[in-house]
């Protein structure tokens, strides 16, 4: 199986994962953040991976070092558990539906960290989180996984649904992009590398 162990301590966070990327979609999740850990366990359901997490971090501050580290430790483990990226799709794109809610998430696992984030009109708050994290977030991933990520809302009016959305749609083009593919030998890139 496809996995790694991350571990990462910092003045602001200290932070274990485990994930599986060829899993069945079970998550154990302890960040400290509700609205975070919820996210997370959608993305993981809906991704099929398995992935273990627990975070302690310095919620006395905001939740800014916590949910932005999760996404850097996200991150690493992504980038060392997909390993060579030989026989890999590398490209997806999805689509996800949340009752109003409607976002589109194209990956391209291409060794190019690049973030698009193009989502308007959250309110500043899903209960005590504060929305602009989710940005945050995927910056913090993509950084660290060395993926160019495009997340772009088609529209929607309820913040909790937007963001459900886009975090089952996370999880789904994950998990098409790094899926084997019996047809593509070596690394997907006409360079030889990713």
């Amino acid at each position: 199986m496809r996995n790694s162990t991350i571990q990462r301590t910092t003045a602001e966070t200290a932070i274990n994962m485990d994930l599986w990327i060829d899993g069945t979609g079970t998550a154990k999740i302890q960040s400290g953040v509700g609205f975070l850990d919820h996210m997370l366990i959608l993305m993981t359901k809906h991704g099929l991976f398995d992935m273990e997490l627990t975070c302690t971090g310095d919620l006395e501050v905001d939740q800014h070092h916590t949910v932005e580290d999760i996404g850097i430790v996200l991150g690493q483990a992504f980038e060392e558990a997909i390993g060579t990226k030989q026989g890999i799709n590398r490209y997806a794109t999805v689509t996800i539906p949340m009752d109003e809610a409607l976002s589109t998430l194209a990956l391209d696992i291409s060794g190019r960290p690049h973030l698009v984030y193009r989502v308007n009109g959250l309110k500043d708050k899903i209960g005590d989180f504060d929305t602009e994290l989710v940005e945050e977030f995927f910056q913090g991933f993509v950084n660290h996984a060395k993926v160019t990520l495009h997340i772009n809302l088609a529209y929607g009016s309820n913040s909790h649904h937007i963001v459900e959305s886009i975090f089952k749609g996370f999880g789904r083009v994950l998990d098409e992009a790094t899926r084997e593919n019996p047809r593509i030998k070596g690394v997907p890139s006409t360079k030889g590398s990713l």
